[in-house]
């Protein structure tokens, strides 16, 4: 029996009956009505601890954690077919106090979605363009071109996700790939093979980040 069950319930009302009513030990009738009522009452109590959490995104749940995605991010974030609960709330958690309008803002918007820091260089930063007189600086050595022509712009090279290809399977003609106890092979779509990044979602990604007023050249590289 646990609190708010209908059994707890049924006992509580019973509880509440005059005493000397009803004769001491079961008596049908009785306990037919309160269990009918205590069942309505047991309903009742579980909405109420069902919508009690959901009233906070840490124990929000169902179609509740898709309303708040909405509410906060429109469109921008949508849940992924198959995506559970907890994988979608820390989504959420993530994209709400994401870093933005900065360069770390950037990395981190990227190493979360790709797995893989992306290279930014920004014309006016003398830390990626090098200067005279530096020893790291020069043709062939470290740094890029800078220019005072360039405000407020980068150049962004963001890289996809590795590809993982289809575990467990080996490739088309390999030798361990066939009919037997220790080797497999299968034929699998083209799509089994992609990362679950696209292109599109790096973009957005990127947006959902950059500064106003701000020019972000970007590639997307293997």
């Amino acid at each position: 029996m646990a609190t708010g069950d209908q059994t707890d319930i049924q006992g509580r009302l019973q509880q509440l009956l005059p005493h000397g009513w009803f004769t001491a030990g079961q008596v049908p009738l009785r306990d037919a009505l309160l269990a009918g009522a205590a069942a309505a009452l047991s309903f009742v109590y579980s909405l109420l601890a069902y919508v009690r959490l959901q009233t906070r995104i840490a124990t929000a749940s169902d179609g509740f954690l898709d309303m708040i995605a909405a509410d906060y991010f429109g469109a921008a974030l949508v849940r992924k077919t198959g995506q559970s609960d907890a994988s979608f709330r820390a989504a959420i958690i993530v994209a709400m106090f994401r870093h933005r309008n900065t360069r770390f803002a950037l990395i981190s918007v990227l190493t979360l979605l790709t797995g893989r820091a992306p290279k930014i260089v920004e014309p006016l930063r003398p830390a990626d363009t090098g200067g005279y007189g530096i020893p790291t600086s020069g043709y062939g050595a470290a740094g890029a071109y800078g220019s005072e022509l360039l405000p407020y712009q980068a150049f962004v090279t963001a890289y996809r996700q590795a590809g993982t290809g289809v575990p467990q399977v080996a490739g088309y003609g390999v030798v361990t790939s066939g009919y037997g106890v220790r080797s497999w092979g299968e034929y699998a779509p083209i799509s089994a093979s992609l990362p679950a990044v696209a292109d599109a979602d790096i973009y957005a990604a990127i947006e959902s980040v950059r500064p106003v007023a701000t020019i972000l050249w970007t590639r997307i590289s293997s």
